[in-house]
Formats: structure tokens, C-alpha cells, sequence
């Protein structure tokens, strides 16, 4: 029985290890899709991409 429990145990350490990896991947991702997805119309963050009418100058992506 105690070795049930020491089996159960490094299978929720596996387990928990593949999780976290994963999540580690996921951010990566999220990170990488939230740079182009806010990134300026020309490529470049120098502030040069024309700017929609009637918008504020920050806080909405192109």
C-alpha cells in the first residue's frame, strides 16, 4: 500500500512537472502573439505608423 501511495506521488510530481512546462510554453506564446498583434502598421515602434481619426494616440492596436 505504501508503495501505491509513493507511485501516486511521483505521478502527481510528473504531472505537475508537464503542467508547468506547458505553461511555460503557453507564456511564451501569448507573449509573442501580444507583440505582433500590437505591433505598428510599418514594423517599427518608433511611432511613425499613421494614426486612426478621432482615436487616442495610445492604448489601442493597429
Amino acid at each position: 500500500m505504501k508503495e501505491n501511495r509513493e507511485e501516486a506521488g511521483l505521478a502527481i510530481k510528473r504531472r505537475v512537472s508537464e503542467l508547468h512546462e506547458e505553461v511555460i510554453e503557453l507564456r511564451k506564446l501569448v507573449h509573442t502573439l501580444l507583440t505582433v498583434i500590437c505591433e505598428e502598421a510599418d514594423g517599427v515602434h518608433s511611432g511613425a505608423a499613421p494614426t486612426i481619426p478621432g482615436q487616442p494616440p495610445r492604448g489601442y492596436c493597429m
